[in-house]
């Protein structure tokens, strides 16, 4: 009696088909997958448009890489002649000789000093005053003022160079001579502040080149710093807020440590600018024939104002390839500042 209630029970677990004896079906696993129709099997249709335009992306990028490297590989081929007939080191002399082709005696040591001197004073002097103005546009003044303001100062990038070179030799420099000739007096025993190689009174030295400089990157490193601090994340500056900080502790807790990198790279792409600058430091910095003494108020030339003065006398291949040897380094240089500048901002999440 049991065991035929057993079966029965056993007979009712199984499906419907089964107990009426009919097949029972199988599961949904082994079900045939439906065939695919010809429009799945077919890639997403692109529009021309899209074509066209990932194309030209494309090839701007593939241009603008091929055309750096062709202006390289143009410096190094027109450099390399001239080098092999130097008659004197190349990076370590301060010699600069290119009349006589047949003794072309050339080297960077001075150009290198110069250049480096006084784009490093620049960014110096520029650095802090740009930072204040960033924090000032973003977290201090009021939105309708902070718009014009920060258009002011953009405005100075639209200046023309000529314009900060004559503004520098024939305004700024006579006013500086004083305060040059204080700093010769009390601090003369540093070698940054000894008696130049040149005259003061006309302004044409390195400290006036500096501050021309530190002027002319401002807007760079402002723009880019006072995007970077706006990106602060709310919820950061709220949070600081909520736990009793002064606005002076949110920008020191919150603003500038996510703003420090962006910053950073901003500066090295001040920098970058300096060095490269040309008309200005041509007409400030007074020539001379002595060498660079350390000294913020010699004169001298830099890598550009060099080339640029010397550039109506490039009649001779070899002659021309002297200063193209000198161009070649100043290329290296500003390439390797900018890369620096990326390197800084790679791997901040937050600035991509």
């Amino acid at each position: 009696m049991n065991e035929n209630i057993v079966a029965q029970r056993l007979a009712g677990t199984g499906t419907p088909g089964a107990r009426e004896g009919v097949p029972a079906a199988r599961p949904d696993s082994e079900a045939p997958i439906p065939p695919t129709t010809e429009a799945e099997n077919t890639a997403p249709h692109v529009r021309p448009g899209d074509r066209i335009f990932r194309g030209l992306a494309t090839g701007s990028g593939i241009f603008i890489v091929v055309l750096i490297g062709a202006i390289g590989l143009f410096l190094l081929l027109q450099a390399v002649p001239s080098l092999a007939l130097d008659q004197v080191n190349f990076l370590t002399s301060r010699e600069w000789s290119t009349g006589d082709v047949t003794n072309l005696r050339f080297g960077i040591l001075d150009l290198l000093l110069v250049t480096v001197v006084s784009s490093a004073l620049a960014l110096l002097l520029a650095m802090p005053i740009a930072l204040g103005i960033a924090l000032f546009l973003t977290q201090y003044a009021p939105r309708r003022l902070a718009r014009p303001f920060a258009y002011v100062v953009d405005l100075l990038s639209a200046v023309p160079s000529i314009i900060f070179g004559l503004w520098g030799l024939f305004v700024l420099g006579p006013v500086l001579t004083p305060f040059a000739e204080w700093l010769m007096d009390k601090l003369g025993w540093i070698p940054l502040f000894a008696k130049g190689n040149v005259s003061i009174e006309l302004g044409g030295t390195i400290f006036t080149a500096g501050i021309v400089l530190a002027v002319m990157i401002l807007p760079i490193i402002t723009a880019v710093s006072r995007e970077v601090f706006d990106r602060t994340p709310v919820t950061h500056v709220e949070g600081a807020i909520a736990l009793g900080a002064t606005k002076w502790e949110v920008v020191r807790t919150t603003v500038l440590p996510f703003g420090k990198a962006g910053y950073v790279s901003a500066s090295m792409l001040g920098l970058g600018r300096a060095l490269g600058e040309t008309i200005a430091l041509m007409i400030i910095l007074s020539t001379t024939s002595a060498a660079f003494g350390w000294s913020l108020f010699d004169g001298g030339a830099t890598f550009a104002s060099k080339i640029a003065l010397a550039a109506p006398e490039f009649n001779d291949p070899k002659s021309a390839g002297a200063y193209i040897a000198a161009g070649l380094v100043l290329f290296v240089l500003t390439f390797v500042v900018n890369a620096i500048a990326r390197s800084i901002v790679a791997g901040h999440k937050e600035y991509e």
